[in-house]
């Protein structure tokens, strides 16, 4: 399981033109799974998330997290963040999960974001062409990979 975390101002998803999905102040998620992912990891990755402290203090220090600065999450899932991009020009998709196996992944590990942290979270939709508008915060970007 990969996730990119972007700290943002406001991050919105569209889809067939209309907002699926908003957010102000937080983190934009892109996530993507592998084979061999597992609930496991959702838990793992979930509690790296929401106590991951990149926002600053009133010292401009990065050591508020998502709750502190009562910020929401938006989730996109990301099947490219596993393309093998080094076989000839047109990157590879074998090593991303198969869609039917991934999708009840992604809507997980949303849940365990929303029930287990309390964070505010929405959505892209999983599958769809997306087109993302979002106000980097920094940038800051972190990445995680847990297997």
């Amino acid at each position: 399981m990969k996730v990119i975390v972007q700290r943002v101002l406001r991050a919105s998803c569209l889809v067939d033109n209309t907002i699926v999905g908003s957010i102000k102040r937080g983190y934009l998620l892109l996530v993507g799974f592998t084979n061999n992912d597992n609930e496991e990891l959702l838990y793992k990755m979930a509690k790296k998330i929401a106590n991951l402290r990149v926002f600053e203090d009133e010292n401009e220090k990065m050591n508020l997290a998502l709750k502190d600065i009562d910020g929401s999450i938006l989730s996109i899932s990301q099947f490219t963040l596993y393309a093998n991009p080094y076989n000839g020009n047109r990157p590879s998709f074998t090593d991303a999960l198969n869609p039917n196996l991934a999708k009840p992944l992604y809507l997980k590990f949303n849940e365990i974001l929303r029930n287990e942290y309390g964070i505010k979270v929405e959505e892209g939709i999983f599958g769809a062409h997306m087109e993302l508008d979002i106000l980097c915060d920094g940038p800051t970007t972190i990445e995680y990979e847990f297997k």
